[in-house]
Formats: C-alpha cells, structure tokens, sequence
C-alpha cells in the first residue's frame, strides 16, 4: 500500500483499514477522493451528495450518479488498482479518476474495503507525485499520511454520523485546499513547492 506508518504508537493506516466498519471505509475513501478533487478541477461541493448518503444511509447509488455526471466520469472499466506508475505529471490525474471510477454502486463491506484500500494508495501516491521534494516519505505524504488516519480515528468503531463525520469532513476540506495550491502551484510553474 505503501507509506502506512502513523506515529510510533498508534495503529497503523493498514490496521485501521482492517478495523473499520462499513461507514468508516467509505468516509476514508471519499475522504481521499475529496482531497483529490482539485485534480478532476471538481467545484468544493461536488461530493456532498455522497457525503450526505453517508450521513444518513439512503440513496447512495442516485447520490454516486450525480456525482459522476457533475464530474464526467463513469463506472470502472474493469482491471486492478495500479498506483506504481512513473512520476508523470498526468498519472496523479489519472490515479483521481480511477478513485472515482472506481466507487462501488452498493456499500458492501467487501467492496467498500477495495475501495477505501485502493482510494488510500492511490491518494499518498498523488501527494508523492506532485511534492518536489528529496527521497523518502515527503512532507506532503507524511501530512496526507496524518490525515487518513486521522479519518479512520475519528470514526473508528462507530456509526460514522454526527460530529465524528463533521470532523473527517473538516480534515478532507484541509487537505483539498492544501492540495488545491500545490496544483495550481504546478500548472503555473512544472514544479510543486513543498508544504
């Protein structure tokens, strides 16, 4: 999965992953994706419907088909995750739409731990990809790294709705406004500035 280790410690993101309950997996894969946003130059809102699914647990596939009509993207077409590519800029583009592609229509517990598995490669993956920094766990990973399992945390064990969703949603709208200047950082000059 690659860089999964949180603070010496605390459980690993690959154990909270293991852990997590059904709306836990899909707040930590919906979290990565609304990171992520800035790279399908998605609007701020454009997942609220899914969160709103989340939080109340009803209409998650009508939810799922707006958000991918606003966003132009379809199911997956099939295939493995990939999020080994080489550090080409377009890649991290590519990496957030397969997250997309790859939401499940229904909230299996099964399908929902591939998603949130593949979503959390896929998202440090990204933040490696555009950090300019030296080898080794960059500073945009390791920040990337904090807040996913500062997601699972916060809804470790639970039902996921009330403050502990308000909070991931907090840590996603940080984390998209971060990645947000990185991009337009990047589009402006080829490279990214570290954070």
């Amino acid at each position: 999965m690659g860089a999964t280790r949180s603070d010496p410690g605390r459980p690993s993101l690959t154990d909270l992953i293991a852990r997590a309950d059904e709306t836990a997996l899909a707040a930590s894969a919906l979290g990565c994706l609304d990171r992520c946003l800035p790279l399908l130059d998605g609007e701020d809102q454009v997942l609220r419907p899914l969160w709103v699914s989340l939080a109340d647990g009803t209409g998650w596939e009508g939810a799922l088909t707006e958000v991918r009509t606003a966003l132009g993207a379809g199911p997956e077409a099939g295939g493995a995750w990939s999020s080994d590519a080489g550090p080409d800029p377009a890649e991290a583009t590519a990496l957030a739409r397969r997250m997309l592609e790859a939401v499940p229509a229904t909230r299996s517990a099964a399908a929902l731990r591939a998603w949130a598995d593949g979503c959390s490669a896929a998202a440090l993956r990204i933040h490696r990809l555009l950090d300019a920094g030296d080898e080794g766990v960059s500073p945009l990973v390791s920040a990337e790294l904090r807040r996913q399992v500062r997601v699972l945390e916060l809804l470790g064990g639970t039902s996921g709705t009330g403050g502990g969703l308000r909070q991931v949603l907090d840590v996603s709208t940080e984390g998209r406004r971060v990645l947000r200047a990185v991009v337009s950082r990047s589009r402006r000059s080829g490279v990214t500035s570290e954070y």
